[in-house]
């Protein structure tokens, strides 16, 4: 039986960081186990000591990093008090600030691993129910119209998922400033309120970064503040 590897040295978070790291600049297929390992500063067994394959690390690498974003989301929204700004703000995290590279990973994946599967699903529910709580808040608070939440947050994070693959794939059709509007479009048209879309209007698709810029003149409470510093 091979010695105990040497792992006092080194510890689960770290191993993770590095897995995204690798994962996310050489795609799943091409990363091993000793990749992950070197980056780590560590050894093959003692990766797979704590890890038995690159799904499993893929799986919890993507987990860790999504429990980062929703501690830092919480963090900053909290200084929002209107449903309405949240709601804002939670779309256009997840479509400026997020990588959605270990996400592609996974999608494709949960094709035919079962237990990828089910880590999916599991991470889909709960940014599903994040949404849907911020709009129930909205309805209580008279911000949003009278529609099923769960329904609507379906819809919007279907949406974003779609428009993500392909501002991750560079599309030309689709640049970060269009994958909002798009999305603030639907939640506006659903929930029969105004959210900004409108301000991501003048270059959305055209790559020039112009609606950005609108977007800061229009709603500094939500680009200029601590809270988007703090995701960036």
């Amino acid at each position: 039986m091979s010695p105990r590897p040497q792992i006092d040295h080194i510890r689960r978070p770290q191993l993770l960081r590095a897995a995204a790291d690798v994962i996310v600049e050489r795609g799943l297929a091409s990363t091993r186990i000793a990749d992950v390992a070197e980056r780590a500063g560590t050894s093959p067994p003692a990766v797979l000591y704590w890890f038995r394959s690159k799904d499993e690390l893929l799986a919890e690498a993507l987990t860790v990093d999504e429990e980062r974003f929703y501690l830092e989301m919480r963090e900053r929204i909290h200084l929002l008090e209107r449903p309405r700004d949240q709601l804002r703000f939670m779309i256009e995290a997840s479509a400026e600030e997020y990588d959605w590279t270990l996400w592609i990973e996974l999608w494709a994946r949960a094709l035919r691993d079962p237990a990828s599967r089910q880590a999916r699903q599991r991470l889909d529910n709960r940014w599903r129910e994040e949404i849907a709580a911020v709009i129930r808040a909205g309805q209580g608070a008279g911000e949003f119209g009278d529609a099923d939440a769960d329904e609507v947050a379906l819809l919007l994070s279907s949406l974003l998922d779609g428009l993500a693959v392909q501002a991750t794939l560079h599309d030309p059709d689709v640049a970060r400033e269009r994958m909002l509007r798009c999305a603030l479009e639907m939640a506006e048209s659903l929930l029969d309120c105004e959210l900004g879309a409108a301000a991501y209007e003048t270059a959305a698709g055209d790559g020039s970064g112009a609606a950005k810029y609108a977007v800061r003149e229009t709603v500094p409470h939500l680009a200029d503040t601590e809270a988007r510093k703090g995701l960036e």
